[in-house]
């Protein structure tokens, strides 16, 4: 996705508006493991995620990183900090290769917030940062390792195919070996198979489920 025009957020804006937004935009692609933001860093910029795996975290006193949530396309990253002039709280580093398109956040402010399809499209956004702000609540409060695993199976079992154990594990706040012990439990109680290109295949939904449900 090499073009402002194909990307849903601004699909229903006109030429014009869409050439404007070009002026003030522009992609920029990252290697796995690159990072977009920093913790702490002043706003400014408002990213649109188009291509790969964005892992948005904190960190502890003691260097830890804490998962926050993963961004996969078509997404915007970081406008909250944008809206309330905040340093961003959280860092976000790429677990894959992908792609952002940058736009410049006060050029956008100026000419385009008056536009009901931009409003509503980030409204939806933020509704969104809402529920995932809920749903990481739920995982780290109420969650067993176990039921945090089973979730991110049935959610995002095609990211097993492209990230490492210790990725993973990274992602649910576990230890490498506690995601390695589960996922041998899980195959030898036949609720999953592992291939050997580390894709997962799901044999028992409905006890997947109710681990986490």
């Amino acid at each position: 996705m090499d073009r402002v025009r194909d990307i849903p957020l601004f699909s229903k804006l006109s030429d014009i508006n869409l050439k404007a937004l070009e002026k003030i935009s522009r992609f920029k692609t990252y290697r796995c493991n690159e990072i977009v933001f920093y913790e702490g860093d002043a706003p400014g910029t408002l990213y649109v995620l188009t291509e790969g795996v964005l892992k948005l975290y904190k960190t502890d006193a003691k260097g830890n990183e804490i998962y926050i949530h993963q961004f996969t396309p078509i997404g915007l990253v970081g406008e909250l900090a944008c809206f309330e002039n905040m340093n961003y709280p959280a860092t976000a580093r790429f677990i894959t290769n992908g792609k952002i398109l940058k736009i410049n956040f006060k050029k956008l402010e100026k000419g385009f917030f008056k536009n009901p399809d931009v409003c509503m499209e980030i409204i939806r956004s933020l509704t969104k940062k809402i529920k995932i702000l809920s749903q990481v609540i739920h995982k780290e409060t109420i969650l067993t390792s176990e039921a945090k695993v089973a979730k991110f199976i049935m959610e995002n079992s095609e990211l097993f195919e492209t990230l490492k154990n210790t990725q993973i594990a990274s992602i649910l706040n576990i230890t490498p070996e506690t995601l390695s012990r589960i996922l041998t439990r899980f195959k030898k109680s036949n609720f999953i198979i592992i291939e050997k290109n580390h894709q997962v295949n799901i044999l028992d939904k409905v006890t997947l489920n109710s681990l986490f449900k």
